[in-house]
C-alpha cells in the first residue's frame, strides 16, 4: 500500500503522521464554555488538519481521539466523546469519500454502543475503495492494550498448532497490531504544550520524531501542520546508526 513520496521543503519523506488531538478541555475553559463545546470545536480541527494532511507529502495520518484511559472520566464527559465520531462522520463522511480518503478506526470495540460500532463500520464501508489518503482514528485505543491484543492473538495462534513461540518476530508481532495495514511512523505531534505520548503509539514510535506544540487542539490547523513539517524535516534520523564524518561534510 505504500506510495512514493515527493520532496518538498516541508515534510520530506513524511510518509505517516500521527496526532494527539489535546487540549480541548483547556480551551472550553479560557473561554468560560463547557467541556463538550471543546470536543465539538476539536471536531472542526480534525476536519481541518485532514485536508490540510492531504495537501502535503503525508499520505497515512493517525489520530487520538479517545482513549481506553478516558473511561475514567465524568460520565457526562464520556457520553460526549462518545457522539463525536457519529459527529464527524455525518458531517464529513461525503468529503471524505469524495476526497479520496479511506477512513479506519482502530482500537476495541468492546464497550461501544451497537450504534456507535454500526457508525463507524459504515464510514469504513463507504470509503473502503479509497487509497488517496489513509486516515486512522484510534478510538477507545491504548497503546499498552494494542499490544496486549498482539501477543493474544499469537498466543491464540500456539495454543492452536498454527504457529510456534520461535516463529514470533518483530515483523510478526508487528502484522498483529491495530496499525498493521500502515507504514512505520514517521512523526508524532502534540498540541496543548504537554510533553508525552500517553499511552499512544507506543510499538510505532520506536523512532519515530517528535514534535511538541504550544496551541490547543480546537485552534490548530494549516499553518500549525506546515510547522510540525518543517521542523522535521530538519532533523537527522539515524535509526540507532552512526553517520561517518565524511558523509556529514559531504552533506
Amino acid at each position: 500500500m505504500a506510495a512514493s513520496n515527493p520532496t518538498s521543503p516541508e515534510g520530506a519523506a513524511v510518509l505517516h503522521a500521527a496526532i494527539v488531538m489535546d487540549g480541548n478541555g483547556r480551551w472550553a475553559k479560557q473561554r468560560g464554555l463547557p467541556r463538550s463545546l471543546g470536543h465539538r470545536a476539536g471536531v472542526e480541527a480534525l476536519k481541518r488538519t485532514v485536508s490540510a494532511a492531504a495537501q502535503t507529502n503525508i499520505r497515512w495520518l493517525t489520530v487520538f481521539g479517545f482513549s481506553t484511559e478516558n473511561w475514567s472520566r465524568p460520565a457526562a464527559e464520556v457520553a460526549e466523546l462518545m457522539a463525536l465520531p457519529k459527529r464527524y462522520f455525518e458531517s464529513d463522511i461525503e468529503r471524505l469519500e469524495r476526497e479520496g480518503v479511506r477512513v479506519r478506526v482502530v482500537g476495541r470495540r468492546e464497550g461501544l454502543s451497537p450504534e456507535l460500532v454500526r457508525i463507524i463500520e459504515n464510514a469504513q464501508a463507504r470509503t473502503a475503495h479509497n487509497d488517496r489518503f489513509f486516515l486512522n482514528i484510534a478510538f477507545n485505543y491504548g497503546g499498552r492494550a494494542d499490544i496486549v491484543d498482539a501477543a493474544r492473538r499469537f498466543a491464540a495462534e500456539v495454543a492452536a498448532g498454527r504457529a510456534r513461540p520461535d516463529d514470533l518476530t518483530e515483523a510478526t508481532f508487528d502484522s498483529l497490531l491495530a496499525t498493521a495495514d500502515s507504514p512505520p511512523l514517521d512523526l508524532i505531534i502534540r498540541p496543548s504544550g504537554e510533553q508525552r505520548l500517553s499511552n499512544f503509539l507506543l510499538w510505532e514510535a520506536a523512532y519515530a520524531e517528535f514534535v511538541f506544540q504550544d496551541v490547543l487542539w480546537p485552534d490548530y490547523g494549516a499553518d500549525h501542520l506546515k510547522a510540525a513539517l518543517a521542523a522535521f524535516a530538519a532533523r537527522d534520523r539515524r535509526y540507532g546508526a552512526v553517520i561517518p564524518d565524511d558523509v556529514l561534510a559531504a552533506g
